[in-house]
Parts: C-alpha cells; sequence; structure tokens
C-alpha cells in the first residue's frame, strides 16, 4: 500500500473515510488545533507523541454545544450506539457547570472552561464536585479517541499506531509540554505534523465543512432538521472573558501601588496609575482563547481600545516589541504571586524555560514568536 503524504493523508479522512459519527472530524480538528498551539515543535521534524487527554480536552469544548440536555445534537444514530459514547457524562458536567455559574448558556463555556482548568490557580477556584466529573468525561472521551484512531484511513492502524503509554513508545517521538510518562499517547508522524502546520487554517475550515454537512445529515429527535450554518455557528464559537481578571488586575494595581512602571509594548508609553492601563490579551481571545498569564500585559489604555483592539501586531512590531514584553514580565517577578503564575502558565506552553535571569526574555521571545506564528496560520488581522 502507498504511503500517503500528511496532505493526502488528512484530505482522505475527511473527504473519503467512512464516517458513522463525526469523530474522525473532532480527532483531525484536535491534531490541528494543538499543532497551532504548539507551532514550534514542527521545527524540529520529529514524530509527536499527543497524550489522549489532551485531544479529550478540546472534544470537551466541540461536542459542548452539542451536549444541551433540552435539546441534544446528536452526532450519529441516537437509537444505536453511533452517537457520543460519552454523551451522558458530557451532558452531567454541562449541567453541573451551568448550576454552577449561573449565567446565561453560551456555545463556547466548554472553550471556557477548557482555559479555566488548564490554568493551575484558577483550577483551584472551583469545586471538587465539577473537578472530578470533568476528569471522568475526559477519561471517557479519551478512551472514545480510540476509534478513530484506529479507523482512520484505507485499514486499521494506517494512518496512526495503537496509542501506547509515553514511557513504553519504542520509537523516539517528542512529547508535547506536560506529558507525563504513563500518559496514554498517539503518536502523530512528522510529515503529518508539518502538514498540519502548514495548512492549519484549510485543515480548520474543511473540518467545520465536513463537520456541518455530516451533522446536518443526521437524524435528530423528532425529526427537527438543523442546518449546516446552525452547527457552524456553534462550532465557531468563542468565548468572551467571562471570568473577570480581577485576581491579575489586582496584582498589578499592587506592583504600580509600590511604585513598579510598566511600558506599553506597543506605544512605548509609561504606565503608573491603575486607570491607564488595559490588561490586554497578546493574543486575541477571537484568534485562539488563553487566560494564561504571559498573554496578558498591562497596555495603554486608549492604543488598546482604538488602535489594537481585537488585532494582532505585523511581526516588525512584535519583535520590537520584544524587549518591552521581557521589562514587563521582569515585573511580574516582583510580585511572588505573579510570578509564580507566569512560570507556572508559561510551562503549559513552552520547553526549554531557563529558571534564572534569562527566564523574562526568553520567556518573550518565544511568546511572541508563538503568537506570530498563530496569527500568520489564521491570517490573522494584523497593525502596524
Amino acid at each position: 500500500m502507498p504511503v500517503l503524504s500528511g496532505e493526502q493523508a488528512i484530505a482522505t479522512i475527511l473527504k473519503h473515510d467512512k464516517k458513522n459519527t463525526s469523530y474522525k472530524i473532532a480527532l483531525l480538528r484536535s491534531i490541528n488545533d494543538l499543532v497551532l498551539m504548539y507551532p514550534d515543535v514542527a521545527q524540529h521534524g520529529q514524530d509527536v507523541a499527543v497524550p489522549l487527554t489532551y485531544l479529550a480536552e478540546l472534544w470537551v469544548a466541540y461536542y459542548w454545544p452539542f451536549a444541551d440536555e433540552l435539546y441534544p445534537i446528536y452526532q450519529g444514530n441516537h437509537t444505536t450506539t453511533t452517537d457520543m459514547a460519552f454523551r451522558p457524562l458530557l451532558t452531567y458536567l454541562r449541567s453541573e457547570w451551568q448550576q454552577l455559574v449561573q449565567l446565561s448558556a453560551q456555545p463556547a463555556d466548554g472553550f471556557f472552561l477548557l482555559t479555566e482548568l488548564r490554568t493551575p490557580r484558577r483550577r483551584a477556584t472551583y469545586p471538587a464536585l465539577l473537578l472530578r466529573t470533568h476528569e471522568r468525561t475526559v477519561a471517557a472521551i479519551a478512551k472514545a479517541i480510540h476509534m478513530p484512531i484506529k479507523y482512520a484511513g484505507a485499514d486499521h492502524w494506517s494512518v496512526f499506531e495503537k496509542p501506547t503509554a509515553y514511557n513504553q513508545l519504542l520509537s523516539a517521538a517528542m512529547p508535547l509540554p506536560g506529558t507525563q510518562p504513563q500518559d496514554m499517547c498517539v503518536v502523530v508522524p512528522a510529515a503529518l505534523w508539518e502538514a498540519f502546520h502548514r495548512l492549519s487554517l484549510y485543515v480548520e475550515a474543511l473540518c467545520l465543512h465536513e463537520w456541518c454537512l455530516f451533522t446536518e445529515r443526521v437524524t435528530q429527535e423528532d425529526d427537527s432538521p438543523i442546518t449546516r450554518g446552525e452547527v457552524y455557528t456553534l462550532l465557531t464559537a468563542r468565548p468572551n472573558n467571562r471570568r473577570p481578571l480581577s485576581w491579575e488586575r489586582n496584582q498589578v494595581d499592587l506592583l504600580l501601588h509600590e511604585q513598579v512602571v510598566f511600558t506599553c509594548p506597543w506605544t512605548g508609553k509609561y504606565l503608573t496609575q491603575p486607570h491607564q492601563y488595559d490588561l490586554d490579551h497578546l493574543l486575541p481571545l477571537k484568534i485562539y482563547p488563553i487566560n494564561e498569564l504571559w498573554n496578558l500585559l498591562p497596555v495603554d489604555k486608549t492604543y488598546n481600545q482604538h488602535i489594537k483592539r481585537d488585532r494582532v501586531p505585523a511581526t516588525a512590531k512584535l519583535l520590537a516589541a520584544q524587549p518591552l514584553v521581557a521589562a514587563a514580565y521582569q515585573a511580574y517577578g516582583r510580585s511572588a504571586k505573579l510570578q509564580q503564575a507566569v512560570r507556572e502558565d508559561a510551562t503549559l506552553r513552552f520547553t526549554n524555560l531557563p529558571t534564572g535571569p534569562d527566564f523574562a526574555s526568553s520567556l518573550a521571545q518565544q511568546a511572541l514568536s508563538f503568537i506570530d506564528s498563530v496569527a500568520t496560520a489564521r491570517f490573522a488581522t494584523r497593525f502596524g
């Protein structure tokens, strides 16, 4: 059997593979999202070990809007076993979450929960019951993910090998940051990972297109139709910042009161008073929801609200801002709480960060390179 290129494998799975559920589409979309989240991995030319739990956490976000207890949207024949095997747990998780937050339900709440539970200081604010339900849901989804991994392509295990614990892999593969020795991982071949990296936006668009068409064809309860446009709206919803950044802002305000001066990385303006700044998402939530502290910096309020908004600086502007971003991370180090938070959050995303005095400059370089890569991959609107 001829070996398919990365591009051919992606296209074959999405366009020609038999699909009883949307699992294969979700599998490719989640790998594509992880490539976007860790773009520097593609530079090493190695196979990549991806923990199934990383994929499963993304599936929680993808399938969240389909797990409404009152208005379920089925992803296969709901009278057989071809619908989501994890629907009961995901529906229960969604119900628990809704009771906890006491806010109107949003289709992007799964993405919001994903970012909340990835961040240690925010995860610690949630009750143990919700965390246990989330862990059970992720475990159930990780089990379900074995199926599309096995059946992707022309034959069993023809694209991916059988998932294995990372410490038992027979061949060398680069683990994603945070991978533990016992984590069950699927190995994504280097050529396939690099193909996702090259074609990120197109893979995302094709996944969404195929997912919409698939769901439109599924018979729902009472034969109630759902259109591809409705499915597209649900699949592309992204969260606003439903949790106010009050903790982060309070910590920055304390530094300002202690006469620590921040400098806006875009304008060079000194920020010395709480009323002067916005806590800006360097990579806007609209592009990808990341509330990790390295992605949150004080910037000039007027410039942020009227110039930057939800855009990304051009590459040259990012490079010019790097010393000021490093200085902001250095200023975070003046607060024990912010220093701990930015280091914890950075290790979720980046590798080989030094622990000593070069931490801030290394993080600035990696963070801005990451932002530039994501913006390029998603053809984000740029300025400057």
